[in-house]
């Protein structure tokens, strides 16, 4: 049985990694998925995946746009309502990390991680509220990071903004739960992507298995998993949770 047959699902930051993933999943069970991306670079692997997406049969397509504009993020919702017709999950998944320590952070690195990494969280879930509340039904799902939870030196900006995603998304989840909708966040821990790889290798890698129970790191389809049980009716009656998909590292 297909969990999300016809539904319709919005992926930010999809053409690569988690988000990629994530849309595969959803489609896997039967969603019919939009997908954003940003850069020019990721032209060619985003029509791609409209390509793959296409081949599991349902409809797929793919915006340039940025989600940490306020009036993108409208103009893109607007389209994919005209296109899709609905809109009955999102995921606010579009990230960014610029590590720094606090004493040679610049204003503008931390303003760039909080406009990319939370700013879109609001601009995007604001623009999706009213359809769902029209439909009476909606799932929410923002991607957070166990960084957000436990934070790390090095990534300041990093943590508080995905320790702001989890405070946005329990305040969301109260407000909108009388109508049906579900706002829920998932905290991966180390996940092998192209931006993770590099911690594999050298002296480094044995001290970040050292720190996970499970003794190795996550898969982007994992994180899909986890999403997907949020997006699904599975999870009716589960909001204001945040989902950590870790390995045990929070433990």
């Amino acid at each position: 049985m297909k969990l999300l047959q016809d539904r319709v699902a919005i992926v930010t930051g999809a053409a690569r990694g988690i988000g990629e993933a994530i849309a595969l999943k959803l489609a896997e069970h039967g969603a019919h998925i939009a997908f954003t991306y940003v850069s020019d670079s990721s032209a060619d692997r985003a029509a791609s995946l409209v390509s793959r997406l296409g081949d599991m049969g349902v409809r797929a397509r793919a915006w340039q746009t940025n989600a940490g504009d306020f009036a993108a993020s409208e103009q893109f919702v607007a389209d994919v309502l005209k296109e899709f017709g609905a809109i009955d999950v999102c995921v606010n998944n579009a990230g960014i990390s610029k590590d720094n320590l606090l004493l040679r952070m610049t204003p503008e690195q931390w303003d760039e991680v909080m406009d990319v990494n939370l700013k879109s969280v609001f601009n995007m879930t604001k623009q999706v509220i009213r359809p769902m509340m029209k439909a009476r039904r909606g799932s929410i799902i923002n991607m957070s990071s166990i960084i957000g939870i436990r934070g790390n030196a090095g990534q300041s900006s990093y943590a508080a903004s995905k320790a702001g995603i989890i405070g946005f998304t329990k305040s969301v989840a109260h407000e909108l739960g009388s109508r049906n909708i579900r706002c829920n966040a998932i905290a991966p821990g180390f996940i092998e992507t192209d931006m993770t790889h590099y911690l594999k290798e050298g002296d480094a890698a044995k001290a970040f298995m050292d720190k996970i129970p499970l003794g190795r790191f996550g898969s982007a389809e994992e994180i899909g998993n986890a999403t997907l049980f949020l997006a699904s009716d599975m999870s009716a009656y589960v909001t204001g949770q945040v989902l950590s998909v870790c390995g045990g590292l929070n433990i």
